[in-house]
């Protein structure tokens, strides 16, 4: 059951300038909320107190390297793994929780499985289900960024198995002949649910897949946040001066299950695991800030404490609020409610109000 890939093996320092001690810190502490927060979640879903999660553990360094290197005014495609992106966009656990939940509060109103957010304000789509739409879409809005001469670019995240979708092709294809300001990023964690890298393709690399579209492939060390932020950054960079986009693979490893409906174990070797997370990204980058002085055990110690309280208080909190109202279901449809709809709505209430239905 082993996977033919191993973890990569060169230093997280490797040939570029680091970076500051400040952005460090900054990764290091949105890549232990991100795995506290994976860690609680999952818990909770076991518990029956949300009823689905993605995790991401073991893929912090990617999202967090990849999203600081993009601009605040720049679009976000995400899967429905991207916990990192959304922190480190500044979206609060609490209101993440309450669309897991699907509550009042939930600025869903409750249409959306868990795990599917989206944030107009921070430029973050809705995530979908389907495999590779998000890609076809990020691509589309590149277009739109062109014609308006806007210097941003949109970014789309899809794991190893969308590379086998249709979505991908057409995205790449469009891309590349059009010159679309879009970074293709994806988180190669080496399973696409039960099924390993290997028997996706027969290409060394998933990235090398961007040279039949005419743009560049890049390979990076995904649990090297430093290297991540460096490969996107430039990405970026070739987009904003109209040079097109540019396909990163990742190279991470998911450590917990494709979804909390699925179980790893029925299909992957527990060797394969422990020798990528000798790898673990927060470890690196921990161990990094520890040998430079910037960091402390202590210091450690305290920001773990810090993030458990700040997640028990959100989720108290967010299972506190009532469920989402039934009306709301006549919503958001039409600015202004048609008259049938009004007659519809009215009539659904009466049924609440009689019991036949109940919230």
């Amino acid at each position: 059951m082993a996977n033919a890939v191993s973890p990569p093996s060169a230093p997280l320092d490797s040939g570029a300038t680091p970076l500051s001690a400040e952005q460090r810190l900054s990764f290091y502490r949105t890549m232990v909320l991100s795995r506290a927060i994976d860690e609680r979640c999952l818990s909770l879903q076991r518990q029956g107190r949300i009823g689905f999660y993605v995790p991401a553990s073991g893929q912090e360094g990617a999202q967090i390297g990849c999203a600081a290197a993009l601009e605040p005014d720049d679009w976000i495609f995400p899967a429905y793994r991207e916990i990192g992106l959304a922190l480190w966009r500044g979206i609060p656990f609490r209101t993440l929780l309450d669309q897991f939940i699907g509550n009042a509060e939930d600025i869903m109103k409750g249409r959306q499985m868990p795990n599917h957010y989206g944030f107009r304000d921070k430029n973050f789509v809705v995530a979908s289900s389907p495999i590779g739409t998000q890609i076809t879409q990020a691509v589309g809005a590149a277009m739109a960024i062109q014609r308006r001469k806007a210097a941003t670019v949109t970014a789309t995240f899809f794991g190893d198995g969308a590379t086998s979708s249709n979505d991908f092709h057409a995205g790449m294809n469009f891309a590349g002949v059009f010159r679309t300001p879009t970074i293709f990023f994806c988180q190669n964690n080496q399973w696409a649910i039960s099924l390993p890298r290997e028997r996706q393709t027969r290409s060394s690399t998933l990235a090398q897949k961007a040279e039949a579209y005419g743009f560049p492939g890049v390979v990076v060390d995904g649990t090297d946040v430093d290297a991540v932020y460096r490969a996107v950054r430039s990405a970026r960079e070739r987009a904003v001066r109209g040079e097109g986009p540019t396909l990163i693979e990742a190279q991470v490893y998911r450590y917990g299950p494709h979804s909390t409906s699925d179980d790893p174990r029925r299909y992957r070797a527990d060797e394969e695991l422990q020798a990528w997370k000798r790898r673990d990204p927060i470890l690196r980058l921990k161990e990094l800030l520890l040998s430079s002085g910037q960091w402390t055990e202590a210091k450690d110690a305290a920001l773990l404490d810090e993030v458990r309280a700040q997640i028990a208080q959100a989720i108290e909190a967010a299972e506190a609020v009532p469920p989402v109202a039934p009306a709301t279901l006549f919503e958001d449809t039409f600015a202004r409610r048609t008259p049938q709809l009004e007659e519809e709505k009215a009539a659904f209430e009466r049924l609440v109000q009689e019991g036949v239905i109940r919230p």
